[in-house]
């Protein structure tokens, strides 16, 4: 019997067939935080090649998420500090959309080490793995 054990396995994050060549300018509907978050990882991302136009729309989810964390911690800190019960929760479930997408990215240690950033046989290697089974 030959049943593969995938469960909380992540596949590797390869590059895509029809990459990106060129950032896009950031949705005009978006805060000044999530234009700064678009223009910080937008490059990486397409410098990768892991990114497509049809990905955007998560990109997008995931800077206005990454955005809406900064703009609220902002406004609590001009506030001198003051806790918001109600901003704390936005601001909470925003960070973990964010950190979850970040993760479908790319865009942390983990998933970066299953791509293989930043080493010979990366994202852009097609040769086959000798260690594969």
């Amino acid at each position: 019997m030959s049943s593969k054990h995938l469960r909380g396995v992540k596949p590797k994050i390869t590059a895509d067939l029809e990459p990106l060549t060129k950032v896009p300018k950031a949705p005009t509907y978006f805060s000044p935080y999530a234009v700064a978050e678009w223009k910080r990882v937008l490059p990486v991302l397409v410098a990768r090649k892991v990114i497509c136009t049809a990905d955007l729309a998560q990109v997008e989810t995931y800077c206005c998420m990454a955005g809406l964390v900064r703009q609220i911690e902002t406004e609590r800190q001009l506030a001198g500090g003051v806790v918001d019960v109600k901003l704390f929760g936005v601001q909470n479930r925003a960070a973990q959309t964010a950190r979850q997408i970040a993760a479908t990215l790319g865009l942390d240690p983990v998933s970066r080490a299953r791509m293989g950033a930043g080493q010979e046989g990366g994202a852009g290697d097609t040769s086959p793995d000798p260690l594969a089974i």
